[in-house]
């Protein structure tokens, strides 16, 4: 202390203020080592970036996040726009590169880095683009029951070969879902594997909104492969598998390309609804 401050302080003033500031650092260091929870941790702690289908929102990860953040994983959810709690946002405007956008846009602003990036269903549309545009970013990709394109197709072109009648008779019932133009009104939970008895059901037949139909007939524009040459895993649910659906058909392409790991997993089209546990144990196996 300087004779300035001696001025203002006197002997037993110093000391006290002395033995109070020990104490404090004392309590504080010890607080701060008490304070530290032991949590176990993953062997290798991933980033996950999930990605929702149609008339679906980042909602529906919510069994399968609360898994993977308890293990210590880094997860991200989220909402395409015109979709669930972003549907405030649903215009004419909405098409494939939006949702695309979406995605890459997510993973710029947050400098995300050896991603593990998961699409379900129509959401295999967008990670195949996201692939295609950010591919040093993602270190596995995971097609859940997903749309797989290749470059030019949209989604009702890709998957088996069909001819253009029966490519327009998909267009036409898609319109018809959608009177205004704009979405296409959401199928019912049991369409989507979802049994009326099971306890999500009401849960996810409040949740789902309409989809942008644009996003559906947008051909995808693919100019380094998609996700070729990412560690890839397809995931098919096959009971019950989903009708009309080019997912059987991506899983027997699959299950006969060495480049890719498969898996079968016996629930319906809504897995991360249905069966949060088994999905979480694949997405971390």
């Amino acid at each position: 202390m300087t004779d300035g401050y001696q001025g203002k302080w006197n002997r037993r003033q110093l000391m006290t203020a002395t033995a109070i500031t020990g104490l404090a650092a004392s309590t504080i260091a010890c607080a701060s080592i008490s304070a530290q929870p032991i949590i176990a941790r993953p062997a290798t702690v991933r980033t996950f970036v999930l990605v929702h289908g149609a008339w679906h929102g980042g909602w529906c990860w919510r069994d399968v996040r609360s898994q993977l953040e308890a293990q210590g994983h880094r997860v991200f959810t989220p909402t395409l726009t015109g979709l669930a709690e972003r549907s405030h946002l649903l215009s004419e405007e909405i098409d494939l590169n939006t949702h695309i956008k979406d995605i890459t846009s997510l993973i710029d602003y947050y400098d995300l880095k050896d991603i593990l990036l998961v699409g379900h269903s129509y959401g295999g549309m967008v990670i195949t683009g996201v692939a295609d545009a950010m591919k040093d970013r993602i270190g596995e990709i995971i097609y859940l029951d997903a749309a797989l394109p290749d470059d030019g197709e949209t989604m009702i072109t890709q998957g088996p070969e069909r001819s253009p009648a029966i490519i327009e008779q998909t267009r036409e019932a898609l319109a018809a879902l959608a009177p205004d133009g704009i979405a296409m009104a959401a199928f019912p939970p049991e369409f989507l594997g979802i049994a009326k008895d099971h306890p999500s059901y009401g849960w996810v037949a409040e949740k789902l909104t309409p989809h942008p139909l644009k996003t559906w007939l947008d051909p995808i524009v693919l100019k380094n492969g998609g996700s070729t040459g990412i560690r890839r895993r397809y995931i098919h649910c096959t009971a019950p598998v989903l009708p009309n659906s080019s997912f059987p058909y991506h899983a027997q392409q699959v299950q006969a390309d060495p480049s890719w790991i498969y898996h079968a997993l016996s629930t319906g089209h809504d897995a991360m609804v249905t069966v949060p546990d088994e999905l979480v144990a694949l997405m971390t196996g």
